[in-house]
């Protein structure tokens, strides 16, 4: 039998997602491909490992390509670049155990180019009985596949919406749709903390952005940041934002207390809190039921940043499923701090981000690249 089994095309809807699924495990391979089945979607091929995965595309163009990171002859992480060489643009979803060598490495792959993972249960039978994972699995490829369908065409140009605010400089978005920017106030406040929320894609964002204020700016102020990750994940998400950056970045604890130039991430599992007082602030974590099916939520931590640091609090949301943030922005924005947001063209999705330009609370909806200049001249920093 060929490494590469070619399944038959199915009979799909409009909305069917084309995918190739590489893992080793035959189980895993069988039930992926039979949930994709019943939701719709096209399974047009799987590989046991890298290599035949990496051979496949040629004969079946997947739209989304879920990888597994632990494969004989050719792991995930050695045919994931192959795979973008040879198929541009092709959405690559990371899949992995949840141990502290496949985090690294499902974060080094964002970098080179994937564009999600997926944490998989440890075992055949933990696959088979986990809604949880199935769900997430599910949704990733409905959100990458209509992302890639969307991506197809050579996007025309936007002119910049023009604004009428006479607020301070700061570059102008290519807005998508009706979005209205919140006038600046008046009087802005100096920044005593830079919130992040973030989650599909925000890892590779929010390196970004933080390494474009600069080491130097950072050190004003404390960085704050809910990225949607299980555990494991966001401490070495934190480790890596370090190195990168330049400053101390940790997993919140508690009882810690904020202190200017280092970040602070909320851990996996647990939502991230702030109590005392602006001049004093302490972190507290918090076991209670996920907001907006997340824990750690933004709005839990944005909700009480509002309430201490109101009009000092500079905030930003990056590429994300879903709408978490939205409320937590809403009371920020109205304590007077600033809000902005990724936009649309930029963002591997455009959920977070879009639900806050959306409800009109941000003052600038930027492209990724813009962003941390912004941020940088905002706090008051004027070089990296």
């Amino acid at each position: 039998m060929s490494a590469i089994q070619a399944l038959a095309p199915a009979a799909a809807a409009r909305s069917a997602v084309k995918v190739l699924v590489a893992d080793d495990s035959a189980v895993v391979r069988g039930l992926v491909s039979r949930w994709l089945g019943e939701a719709g979607h096209e399974v047009v091929a799987t590989a046991p490992n890298g290599r035949a995965a990496v051979d496949a595309l040629a004969r079946c163009a997947p739209d989304v390509v879920l990888l597994d990171i632990e494969m004989p002859e050719l792991d995930g992480i050695q045919a994931l670049p192959l795979i973008l060489a040879r198929q541009p643009g092709v959405q690559v979803v990371m899949m992995s155990t949840l141990t502290q060598r496949n985090a690294d490495v499902s974060l080094r792959c964002l970098s080179l180019g994937a564009v999600d993972y997926i944490p998989k249960p440890e075992s055949n039978r933990g696959v088979t009985t986990s809604d949880g994972f199935r769900a997430d699995l599910l949704e990733r490829i409905r959100v990458f596949g209509a992302a890639r369908a969307r991506r197809r065409p050579v996007p025309t140009a936007v002119e910049p919406a023009s604004s009428t605010q006479t607020a301070a400089p700061a570059p102008v978005s290519r807005l998508s749709g009706t979005v209205t920017l919140r006038p600046r106030p008046r009087t802005v406040t100096a920044p005593r903390v830079l919130l992040v929320g973030s989650s599909t894609g925000g890892p590779k964002a929010v390196g970004e952005v933080l390494e474009k204020i600069g080491a130097a700016t950072l050190r004003r102020l404390p960085v704050l940041i809910v990225q949607h990750m299980p555990p494991v994940f966001t401490a070495v998400f934190a480790e890596h934002l370090g190195a990168r950056v330049g400053i101390p970045a940790a997993e919140g604890k508690a009882d810690e207390r904020v202190q200017p130039g280092r970040i602070y991430v909320a851990p996996g599992g647990r939502h991230m809190r702030l109590s005392g007082s602006a001049a004093d602030p302490v972190i507290r974590l918090d076991d209670g039921p996920p907001v907006n099916f997340c824990r750690p939520a933004v709005d839990v931590l944005f909700l009480d940043a509002a309430a201490l640091y109101g009009p000092a609090t500079l905030s930003v949301i990056l590429t994300g499923m879903g709408s978490d943030g939205t409320a937590g922005s809403r009371a920020l924005v109205e304590a007077g701090g600033q809000l902005m947001a990724q936009d649309e063209a930029t963002s591997t999705v455009w959920g977070m981000p879009g639900s806050v330009a959306k409800a009109g609370l941000c003052h600038a909806v930027l492209p990724l690249p813009e962003i941390g200049s912004a941020l940088r001249t905002a706090i008051g920093g004027s070089a990296a």
